[in-house]
This record gives structure tokens, sequence and C-alpha cells, in this order.
């Protein structure tokens, strides 16, 4: 009998179709965009990923996000060094400053001063170049995707692609010369300004302007020491805000929570992928149901009990959602693996979205088999032979 549903689903290739087609579309849209969503969320701390060094992060108690810079005083370091439990402390630059390229064009870069000592809150990858460059005379290291686009050198050809920012060139960073000693490769931020690492002097150099310099004191505990104990320790004892690596990702994250329409926006079209698969998919099958009702009349008139044609039908159902999931998956996954070529947002499909996605397809299915399946339950056997 299963047999047969499953050459009735098979048999009426027009619905069968457009059951899978509103399945696969309704699946793209629940699992393309939380991937956008949260491959663009996890941007928001991005800085805070980069540097896996530090245990905790040290601020302005008005720090909203990892994307917030209000400065600090140089002092603000010692201070947090001579709290129990801090092994080490040192201090981050960062910043906004117009580069001017070697034709005269300008563009906003987010800069970084890492502790000259020991270049803590470099980048976690150089490509080209070493991250001691950073030493040398007004050296500088770009991060790839930065180098390859919005710091690349216009061609002098109409209708070619830019020439890459390459280790040897020169920026102008505040009228100041800058030499790339390197190319490092970083994870976007949320405004995708390229990101320009320096030392921290090199840093107070490009930017004469402002006293305060320092933005963010990276510090380490102690082996044995509890971070979030050494944070509350720094916090009672300097008035600054100490949160660890998870507590500043969230801070982060509820910012943008807080203060963008992200998700709002992003759960509409989910909500929207949910209903419209539910209603396409419920419609056709029920349609589908109704087409040959009288052959599962027939069924139930040779003996056929409800139980085993709610059985046909959740088969069909299931076979049908199985389908349309896994071709809606399947070029999500095409799409997500094209982004990974080019230097713009790269999305990750992880496994609990891909789970999600296929328990509200689940859902979607059992909808449609349980609305049809009704019809089929109440049918008279008695019906269908008189007419």
């Amino acid at each position: 009998m299963y047999k047969i549903a499953i050459t009735m689903l098979l048999g009426d290739k027009g619905k069968y179709l457009g059951i899978v087609s509103g399945i696969a579309l309704a699946s793209i849209l629940m699992i393309q965009q939380p991937s956008i969503l949260l491959t663009m969320l996890s941007h928001t701390y991005s800085l805070i990923t980069d540097i896996s060094l530090p245990d905790i992060w040290v601020m302005d108690p008005q720090v909203r996000s990892s994307e917030d810079s209000r400065a600090l005083l140089d002092t603000e370091v010692y201070r947090v060094r001579g709290v129990q439990g801090v092994q080490w402390a040192v201090p981050l630059h960062k910043g906004s400053q117009s580069v001017r390229l070697s034709n005269g064009e300008l563009e906003n870069a987010t800069i970084l001063g890492l502790d000259d000592a020991t270049l803590i809150g470099g980048p976690g990858e150089v490509a080209e170049g070493t991250l001691a460059d950073l030493r040398l005379p007004d050296a500088v290291i770009v991060d790839e995707s930065g180098a390859r686009n919005r710091l690349a050198r216009r061609s002098d050809i109409p209708g070619q692609p830019p020439i890459p920012l390459k280790v040897g060139d020169t920026l102008e960073i505040n009228e100041k010369r800058a030499v790339v000693v390197g190319i490092a490769r970083a994870t976007p931020t949320f405004r995708s300004d390229p990101i320009i690492y320096t030392t921290y002097n090199k840093a107070k150099n490009f930017n004469t302007s402002d006293r305060k310099m320092v933005t963010f004191v990276l510090a380490k505990a102690k082996p044995g020491e509890n971070p979030e104990d050494v944070a509350r320790r720094i916090t009672k004892a300097t008035g600054l805000a100490a949160l660890t690596v998870d507590q500043f990702k969230q801070k982060s994250l509820d910012f943008m929570f807080q203060h963008t329409g992200m998700l709002i926006n992003f759960g509409f079209v989910v909500v929207v992928g949910f209903v419209v698969g539910t209603a396409v998919t419920g419609q056709i099958f029920y349609n589908f149901t109704l087409d040959n009702l009288r052959y599962f009349g027939v069924f139930k008139a040779m003996g056929a009990t409800n139980r085993l044609l709610l059985g046909m039908i959740l088969l069909q159902a299931l076979l049908v959602g199985l389908i349309g999931f896994g071709i809606g998956a399947g070029l999500t996954s095409l799409f997500a693996l094209s982004t990974h070529s080019g230097d713009n947002i790269k999305l990750e499909l992880g496994l609990p979205l891909l789970a999600g996605s296929g328990a509200a397809v689940l859902l979607i299915v059992l909808v449609a088999a349980f609305i049809s399946a009704r019809k089929v339950l109440k049918l008279e056997p008695a019906v269908v032979f008189k007419s």
C-alpha cells in the first residue's frame, strides 16, 4: 500500500513538482536569512574574536559594543596591572582615520594600535610579511579584504579591476607616511571598513589631535584565577567596565538587537517563508488528496484502516518534504559556498541552523498532511461508488 502511495504521488507530476518547489522555496528562506543574520551579528564582535589572547576587556563604562570607541588615559593600563589576579595588561587603540591612497583618493579605515612590546591585539594570521615587521619605521599591516578592495589602487585603464595593495606600497594617514609591511587575514567588521594594524606609539603619531589614545585595556587573568572574578575586581578598583570575552560579545549583540531592526527584518522574512511554505504546500497537497479521493475510498472499501490511510498520506508528505528540503538546503549551501570566494560576507551554515530549518519544514508537511487526512478519514466509501 505504501508503494501505491508513492506511485500516486509521482503520477501527478504537476502537483508533485509544485509541492516540492514550495517546500524548497520555504527552506531557502528559512536557512539563508538566519544564516545572513548570524553572520552579520558575528561581525559585530569580530575584533573580540580575532584577538584571542586576553581573557578580559577593560573599557570606559559608557562603551556599548566593540564597535564603540571611548578613549582612556594611558595611566589606566597601569591601574589595571595593579589589580590582584591580573597576569598582564596592555593597551589597544582603536580609531578611525582617513587614508589617502597613492592616487589621491580618501578612504576611511579602522586603525588598531598594538602594544609596542608584545604586539598583543594583532591579526591571527599574517598572509604576507610578519607581525614583528610592525616595529619597522612607519610600518603598518593591512587586512586582506581592504587591500583588495577599498585601499586598492584604481587602474589607469578604464574597465580594468583595481590593483590590490601589496607589501612595499605606501599610504598617507593624517598626512603621515605609512609603509605596508604585511597583509593580514581578519574577520570583516560590521561596517566592513579596512583594518590597518600598527603599533601603539605609531598610532599616536598618526593621530596627534587626541590626548587620550587607549580604547581598550586587554588583560589576562593569572593561572588558577577565574576571569569573571578578576573582572569584578578590576571594575571595583578602577571604576572602569571590565568584561570577559563572552560578556563583551553578548553586550555587543544586545546593543545590535536593541538599536537596530535586524532581528525584526530578518525574522519577518523567515516567518513569511514559513507561512508561504505552509500555505502553498497545504493548498497543493490538499488538492492532490481531493483528486485521489476516489482511490482512498476504494482502499477503504477494500478494508484499509484509517491508520493505514493516514500512514500513506504521511509517507507522501514526508517524501516531498525531504526532497524539497534537500533541494532548498543544497541550493543555499551552494550560495554560501560562492560567498567564500570573495572578500565580503562569508555565510556559514551550521548544523543547528539546518536542524532548526528541517524541523520547521517537518512541521509544514505535517500540517499539510493532517489537513488533507481529515478529508480522507471522514470519507464514506459508499459515496465514491455512488459517483
